[in-house]
């Protein structure tokens, strides 16, 4: 194969191919010349579906959202330059979160490279210790065997999503011509790699040692964000039950709402946990902990608090330990973990212990106010999607929400927290969902208010609370800086109708919980792409 365009179209259509195979079904596309033969492979690909997004870093947060909610790795694709550059935000979130994601970066082939030529910088290693791999290759070469292309994307689809999913980086240069005159794709698929990954069961002895530490004492349990597995909810209700301890439940551990028993939950915390010393309180004897760490202080402070017997369960080669209190690492699943533990029959804390919790957590149930939390959680259907901003939105959700058995999803871009790309996420999640609901604040919208854009044709609805600017800071010592409005308030004087009418979304204002119920209503019922401005300043 002498003719190099054709060449250069033959070798994107094996890649390609290749992650299909390997189980890849979303790409978000960003236009460019030098992606032209994958961006081509991908887009006359029918079992691949395209999403094109003009914006290189709102669609890197697109493509988390799609990997996010479906578990699923999903492609990037943008031409070279600074073009990959802008997804460096999504790829330091989907690191730390966890999120299957990869990234096929254009380049300029080695003769182009470091002499000038337009476009063109050195995208080696781009992404630093932020990807799991990084895959530099070389210009497709003639007589190629498409089975290489085929097993490098089983392996990168593997390494986006075991033993620690996150982001792979894969560069591709191309020479010119990057076309043939007349392009032509065949349709040969590569059979299925199968790749089986193990389960992680914990081991027999650390588990009778920690029994021999927490049976018939004083403990308790607690779910921060967690990747959702059948049966995990259910596993750690009835180790909750079998110890009769509490569970300290985040939304975002997937416990708060669900059929699952919720007896045992916790989630008005952070309003008596604020009130006294929590550790000097209520002396935990031990701690189990599931998933990320808390959000909020107050849990944190009982957290780290607790030293006595402090275990963490988490099936990702990462270390969650901030406070430096762990005393058991258990590398294995929550629910067998759960199983386990169960399984030897350990001794219930005393009768009293639970009770002191639930008698706090009643007297706080009575003492709460209906607030936007309420009204919004009020009128989602069953088994919707709500993507929840950093900053003050998540902390109100973990304080207000309460539980319910209505099935709902929780999400959030909590790995390293930014209020970047948050309106793209919450759009990638609507397009894999089928719908989805987002809440964030008026500076995490303007933010990534390109991100609109990614909404057409979507079913999605944004509540974006206007405040004033940064009401996070409102609670921080920076609020009694003199320079503080200035520099961390920052009160913005953007116009949200007008933008929801420039990206074409429905718009309402509602500036009382009733309206937002309201507004909210008439949303779900229309359908498409809408923003709801609460306004609370």
């Amino acid at each position: 194969m002498s003719d190099t365009g054709t060449l250069n179209l033959a070798w994107s259509q094996a890649m390609v191919a290749g992650f299909i195979a390997a189980g890849v079904s979303d790409a978000v596309i960003s236009p460019g010349s030098r992606s032209t033969p994958l961006a081509l492979a991908m887009l006359r690909q029918p079992r691949l579906r395209c999403h094109v997004a003009i914006d290189e870093r709102s669609a890197a947060f697109f493509g988390l959202g799609l990997a996010k909610a479906s578990q699923r790795p999903c492609l990037l694709l943008a031409t070279s330059g600074t073009a990959p550059a802008n997804w460096l935000p999504a790829v330091v979130e989907a690191s730390y979160a966890g999120v299957p994601l990869i990234m096929i970066s254009a380049d300029r082939p080695p003769e182009l490279q470091g002499c000038g030529a337009n476009q063109t910088i050195n995208q080696a290693g781009l992404f630093g210790s932020h990807v799991r791999a990084s895959h530099v290759l070389g210009v497709p070469e003639s007589g190629f065997d498409p089975g290489y292309l085929y097993c490098l994307a089983a392996q990168v689809c593997e390494q986006a999503s075991w033993p620690h999913p996150g982001p792979v980086h894969v560069n591709q240069p191309f020479r010119e011509p990057l076309l043939p005159s007349e392009p032509q794709l065949s349709e040969e698929m590569p059979e299925t790699i199968r790749i089986a990954h193990p389960a992680l069961p914990p081991d027999l002895n650390d588990i009778r040692e920690l029994v021999g530490r927490i049976s018939g004492q004083p403990g308790i349990i607690v779910c921060g964000e967690m990747p959702p597995r059948n049966g995990q909810s259910e596993a750690i209700a009835a180790l909750a039950a079998r110890l009769d301890c509490p569970i300290f439940a985040e939304p975002l551990s997937g416990l708060r709402f669900g059929p699952h028993d919720r007896s045992h939950l916790l989630v008005r915390y952070n309003d008596w946990l604020s009130q006294v010393d929590p550790v000097a309180q209520y002396q935990p004897r031990w701690v189990i902990r599931f998933g990320a760490y808390p959000v909020t202080r107050n849990l944190q402070n009982l957290v780290a608090g607790t030293s006595e017997t402090h275990a963490l369960v988490d099936p990702w080669p990462r270390w969650i330990d901030p406070s430096r209190r762990l005393t058991h690492l258990l590398r294995a699943e929550p629910a067998a973990v759960c199983q386990a533990l169960l399984d030897q029959l350990p001794a219930p804390a005393a009768e009293t212990w639970l009770s002191t919790f639930n008698k706090s957590e009643a007297d706080s149930e009575t003492r709460e106010e209906n607030n936007h939390i309420h009204a919004l959680l009020a009128e989602l259907p069953n088994d919707t999607d709500l993507f929840v901003g950093n900053s003050l939105a998540i902390r109100q959700l973990d304080t207000h929400s309460g539980c319910s058995d209505k099935p709902l999803r929780f999400h959030a871009n909590r790995g390293a927290s930014g209020i970047d790309g948050n309106i793209s996420t919450a759009a990638g999640i609507a397009a894999n969902q089928g719908r989805a609901v987002a809440l964030i604040g008026d500076l995490t919208c303007q933010h990534d208010i390109g991100g609109l854009a990614l909404t057409h044709g979507l079913n999605i609805v944004i509540v974006v609370v206007n405040n004033g600017g940064g009401g996070i800071f409102d609670h921080l010592p920076q609020r009694n800086l003199p320079e503080f409005v200035q520099g961390w308030r920052t009160p913005q004087n953007i116009n949200f109708e007008s933008a929801s009418s420039t990206f074409g979304l429905g718009y309402a204002l509602a500036d009382s919980d009733e309206a937002l119920r309201q507004a909210l209503r008439n949303a779900l019922t229309a359908g498409g792409p809408h923003l709801i401005e609460l306004r609370q300043c």
